[in-house]
């Protein structure tokens, strides 16, 4: 009969390298205060102006939302453990952890596939688009992808809630995923990594390739848009691409092979974790003039309001 003897597992990080780890320590700092303050802000510019009336901002706000959920399950555990000589993390912690952030995770891969959905639907229908993308389309949307996001969690979460765990405990990672768990479980884990695999990796994987044709198909009608309606179109979908493909490229590299890890997981996992949240609020918003008049408008009423109040 198998036993879990496991209480805690021990995270082996970056380096176990004292200057290292406070290098470190500043750097993903620095990256989590980025991280919640662009996307504090663009959530706060969209909710007090009327781009929330507009469904790609409509779901830009849910997206940047999640954003600051999915690096908080890992970010603020990994800035602790570089100042601490134990990095350990419950076993109760470490599975609440797995599950928070493939919920949240999933939850932005399938916001993402409606706001391409959006830029279809805008670009290719817009005599219906308002219609077709009503208020009671977005909402359903933004539902169907916590649910989404809610079943591959709890996929995930099952999985490693039928593994055994008898020692030894160390995990490579700087927190707790499928892959460095399975590699712990003491029995034949070569069926649990193929449903990894379909759960994680061919989802990944075929979200990815539908977002890619859907924008193939956006950019072969645009060849009979004018040019500056081709040019507005080709910034939104090109600040789209870019997040899918930050976000999409390494998730896809690490869950669609087999149940093996690597070094270069880590650095992987970073990029779809702290850097994507990250960067989004600014792949967003720095050639989005409609974005940066609300930031403004916003943003100086609220400064000169305060200045008001002051005096």
């Amino acid at each position: 009969m198998n036993r879990n003897n496991v209480t805690e597992f021990i995270l082996l990080g970056f380096s176990q390298n004292k200057q290292v780890q406070i290098l470190c320590f500043a750097i993903f700092l620095f990256c989590y205060m980025a991280t919640l303050m662009g996307n504090f802000i663009v959530m706060i510019s969209i909710t007090s102006s009327q781009l929330i009336e507009q469904p790609m901002y409509f779901f830009l706000t849910y997206l940047s939302f999640m954003d600051v959920c999915y690096t908080s399950t890992v970010t603020p555990k990994l800035i602790t453990d570089m100042l601490v000589e134990k990095k350990s993390i419950s076993y109760t912690n470490c599975l609440i952890q797995l599950f928070t952030v493939h919920f949240f995770g999933g939850v932005e891969v399938f916001i993402l596939t409606g706001m391409a959905y959006d830029r279809y639907v805008a670009i290719c229908k817009p005599l219906h688009y308002m219609t077709i993308m009503s208020r009671d389309r977005c909402n359903a949307l933004v539902l169907a992808a916590c649910g989404g996001g809610f079943l591959h969690s709890f996929a995930q979460f099952l999985l490693v809630v039928l593994l055994p765990f008898c020692g030894p405990n160390e995990m490579d990672h700087f927190f707790c995923d499928m892959y460095p768990l399975l590699k712990l479980a003491c029995t034949d884990t070569h069926r649990f990594g193929l449903l990894v695999i379909a759960n994680s990796g061919m989802i990944a994987l075929m979200v990815f390739l539908v977002l890619m044709t859907s924008y193939a198909v956006i950019l072969y009608t645009l060849r009979s848009h004018s040019s500056k309606s081709r040019q507005k179109a080709l910034s939104t979908c090109g600040s789209h691409i870019t997040v899918v493909v930050l976000f999409f490229g390494p998730s896809i590299f690490i869950y669609i092979r087999p149940a093996i890890t690597f070094q270069e997981d880590k650095v992987l996992a970073l990029f779809y974790t702290i850097i994507a949240p990250m960067f989004n609020p600014l792949i967003y918003t720095l050639k989005n003039s409609e974005m940066k008049n609300a930031m403004k408008k916003v943003w100086n009423r609220n400064m000169f309001k305060g200045r008001k109040h002051i005096f």
